[in-house]
């Protein structure tokens, strides 16, 4: 961490107290709303509410995120959650059932419309705070500290419920957001020098050319297609891991709390071991074939203690790929419009998550849990064999490919 920057380390602040002040806000919504209603099907509704907002400003904001401050759009995304997190508060306060939903349901939309926005920017500020060469391990810190504070808010939130209303986590979330604004306001505006200019022309033309050159890159739009075969496998395992270990190995819930944990606390160990392996393609698809595997295990594993330990390998190697895929696209992704690419890939990536609930939710297909497993699974490892095999037919195994220089 010391040999980062100043400005990386306060990003890094930044972002991991607002992922631990949105994963116990996030907690918080769902018992409210099912204490008051007592109704799966707005359980639903709060979440449709979320995704079907972010996806489609997902899909038209690229154009615009070209030429906007970077540094300043973060922190006023964070001042902007800080207050939605009291949208709720305003209902307690009137004494009203209707009132907190309705706060629910605000807060729901906008931490919808700005996660996309957010995500987008600082994705494509590490290249301004980074050196080249710190990209992968930049990546894989931000990714492995944002997924342990998931593992640990709920532990947190628990405590704190112990000792305090439910409604003031929701202060105690508008208060991270805060001094998330705070750390990010360490870091100087130096992205507008690298803002394309605006071309004039309609939004749907630039939309359209931003989405021209991306395709522009096949390399990146590859790599992209891998990303997104893992959303899909995660979509997938938010339907699939309850049924999977309770009903087809009869794990109790604190067991299943072990192998929830797993995953998260074996990222973080799969970014302490990036650091010292080589930043190469093929260790990035060795991560990739390596969590596929740990889906695919799954279908024939028949104890507790062997579903934990594919937990634990899947996020010890997944981070191996993430990372040094998120690398080297912000490496070869022309500079002025990164940004625009970056949502653009986001969008690529955030859709597929949706679809692999509804492929393990759908009652059309007939198929176990375990069966599932492999079947996602084995969507991740058959192109990682692929693209493993043809690094050895490849002189160059660097992360500037002949693809960029002749594109560039």
């Amino acid at each position: 961490m010391y040999r980062f920057s100043k400005s990386f380390k306060a990003l890094w602040i930044g972002e991991v107290i607002s992922e631990f002040g949105g994963a116990a806000g996030g907690i918080i919504n769902g018992l409210l709303l099912f204490e008051l209603t007592g109704s799966k099907e707005w359980m639903g509704v709060l979440w449709l509410i979320y995704f079907i907002p972010s996806l489609i400003l997902q899909g038209i904001s690229a154009p615009f995120l070209n030429h906007v401050v970077k540094e300043q759009m973060l922190k006023n995304i964070q001042l902007i959650r800080a207050f939605a997190y009291l949208l709720p508060l305003i209902g307690y306060m009137m004494n009203s059932t209707t009132g907190i939903i309705f706060g629910l349901i605000l807060l729901q939309c906008l931490l919808g419309l700005m996660q996309p926005i957010y995500a987008s920017l600082s994705f494509s500020l590490l290249p301004d705070i980074c050196e080249d060469k710190e990209l992968a391990d930049a990546n894989g810190l931000l990714d492995g500290t944002i997924r342990l504070m998931s593992f640990l808010a709920p532990g947190a939130t628990s405590l704190l419920l112990v000792v305090s209303p439910t409604h003031f986590i929701y202060v105690f979330s508008s208060v991270m957001f805060l001094v998330s604004y705070f750390a990010l306001s360490q870091i100087p505006q130096t992205s507008m020098k690298k803002m394309a200019a605006w071309t004039k022309k309609l939004w749907w033309t630039e939309m359209k050319e931003g989405y021209k050159t991306f395709f522009k890159y096949p390399h990146l739009l590859r790599l992209t297609i891998l990303s997104s075969t893992v959303q899909f496998a995660v979509g997938a395992t938010l339907v699939l891991s309850v049924p999977f270990f309770r009903g087809d190995l009869n794990g109790e819930a604190w067991q299943y709390g072990i192998f929830s944990g797993a995953f998260p606390v074996g990222y973080a160990l799969g970014m302490i071991l990036l650091t010292r392996l080589p930043k190469t393609f093929r260790t990035m698809y060795v991560g990739l074939i390596g969590g596929g595997l740990s889906f695919v295990f799954l279908n024939f594993v028949q104890s507790i203690p062997l579903a934990w330990i594919c937990e634990l390998c899947g996020g010890i190697l997944f981070p191996l790929f993430n990372a040094q895929n998120a690398a080297i696209f912000q490496k070869e992704a022309p500079k002025d419009r990164l940004t625009q690419l970056s949502a653009v890939r986001l969008l690529f990536i955030r859709v597929t998550m949706p679809l692999g609930i509804l492929f393990a939710s759908s009652s059309i297909v007939d198929f176990s849990t375990r069966h599932a497993y492999l079947i996602v699974g084995s969507a991740i490892v058959l192109p990682g064999l692929y693209y493993f095999a043809t690094t050895f037919f490849k002189p160059n195994s660097r992360f500037l490919t002949r693809e960029k220089q002749e594109v560039g």
